[in-house]
């Protein structure tokens, strides 16, 4: 077979699938095709992590599961992505550019070239790629022999929470005559924690949990436990919804988890994104409650400030957007929650300010830019008002 014209074909490819795709020599980028107008590549900010991983065929998940499919042949690897099969949310795509720098006034422009790559699931992703690594490597792989390189899973089993974690999910044969259930107690108290978006007495819990011995859902142990991935998502949405959380939310974490999970080919890979899914949802419920008893309203409140953290927030738009009068949701939410709606606004713009600072190494100027303020002394001034300190101040108290 004669040599293969790479950028050919994977010019072919982008075109066939809406997804962009690269082209790797030993580490350095000599290829780019996409037909969506990307003003920055929204790999970007993982490249390095992507091209670490060996194999000829892998995955790589982010956080807000967008999947890149990479196929290795020697010192040349070939990357396709980001795809979604759900379309991603403005706020999503916002937090995207932001991880990838993309300047300010192309933010837009970049998100309506997100918008235009063609939904897809992962699974079709790969099977491209398996024959793309046909033809580079000659090998006939199939899904199952897919590896997944995904930094969430591997932070997890780096904890020892999570390397003890196994023990609560796992669903490990009852002794013969054995048929007792101890599902029930379980699920009410993870489901309970979810509820109330206390993450971190979900982790200590989880640490130390009994083991969950489950009924029989399938004839082998693989697909045993992807049948309980399933209905620990379904019951962690619903869980993660009576705690406030966006219905529309709930469901596309519910389903990108379920997608990921059917991918996966070991037991302890699915433990993994288990404790990683519940206590994802646990921490979106803890972000809109911070620890209150909030009434309908403040959740209504907290869901639309996230779906627009990287914006202005008008509270025109806001009473617009929940079918009421500026002046009766500005009185409702004040007698609800004893604060106004500006101080709350405000409250959780600081609180995610907070993270980003903490947990990024994003300057305070593109932060402040990030969560719609109009300047950084703004910014500044705001966040001293409800952390007590300067932004620099709370990134050094906290640095890593």
């Amino acid at each position: 077979m004669k040599q293969l014209d790479l950028a050919y074909l994977c010019t072919v490819i982008g075109n066939l699938s809406g997804i962009p795709i690269r082209i790797y020599e030993q580490g350095r980028q000599t290829f780019f095709h996409s037909i969506a107008r990307l003003p920055v590549d929204p790999m970007a900010p993982d490249q390095e992590e992507i091209l670490r991983g060996d194999g000829h065929l892998r995955y790589f998940s982010t956080e807000h599961f967008f999947y890149y499919g990479i196929v290795r042949a020697g010192d040349t690897q070939i990357v396709a992505g980001p795809a979604r099969q759900i379309p991603a949310s403005e706020q999503e795509l916002r937090e995207m550019a932001f991880r990838a720098d993309v300047p300010m006034d192309d933010t837009e422009d970049f998100m309506a070239g997100m918008r235009a790559i063609v939904p897809m699931p992962l699974e079709s992703v790969m099977q491209m790629l398996c024959a793309l690594n046909y033809m580079l490597n000659g090998e006939k792989k199939t899904l199952g022999d897919i590896a997944i390189l995904d930094s969430a899973q591997r932070r997890l089993s780096e904890l020892s929470e999570t390397r003890q974690a196994e023990a609560a999910f796992a669903d490990r044969e009852a002794s013969a005559g054995q048929a007792l259930h101890n599902t029930f107690d379980v699920e009410q108290t993870m489901m309970s924690m979810i509820r109330r978006g206390d993450a971190q007495a979900l982790a200590e819990w989880i640490a130390g949990a009994p083991a969950v011995r489950g009924g029989v859902l399938a004839p082998d142990q693989l697909r045993q436990r992807k049948n309980l991935f399933i209905v620990t998502a379904t019951l962690a949405s619903r869980a993660a919804i009576r705690g406030g959380l966006d219905v529309d939310d709930a469901f596309t974490l519910s389903d990108a988890c379920i997608q990921q999970c059917e991918l996966l080919s070991t037991p302890e890979q699915i433990t993994n994104l288990q404790c990683h899914m519940v206590l994802t949802f646990a921490r979106r419920v803890e972000r809109l409650r911070r620890g209150r008893q909030p009434s309908q309203l403040t959740l209504d409140v907290a869901n639309y400030i996230q779906h627009h953290m990287s914006e202005p927030i008008s509270v025109e738009n806001m009473a617009r957007a929940l079918y009421m009068s500026r002046s009766h949701l500005s009185r409702r939410f004040r007698a609800e929650s004893g604060e106004t709606i500006t101080d709350f606004i405000l409250k959780e713009k600081t609180e995610e300010a907070k993270r980003l600072l903490r947990y990024t190494d994003k300057s305070l100027a593109a932060i402040g830019l990030y969560l719609g303020f109009s300047s950084q002394s703004h910014f500044a001034r705001v966040f001293r008002k409800y952390a007590a300190m300067t932004p620099g101040e709370y990134r050094h108290k906290h640095a890593r």
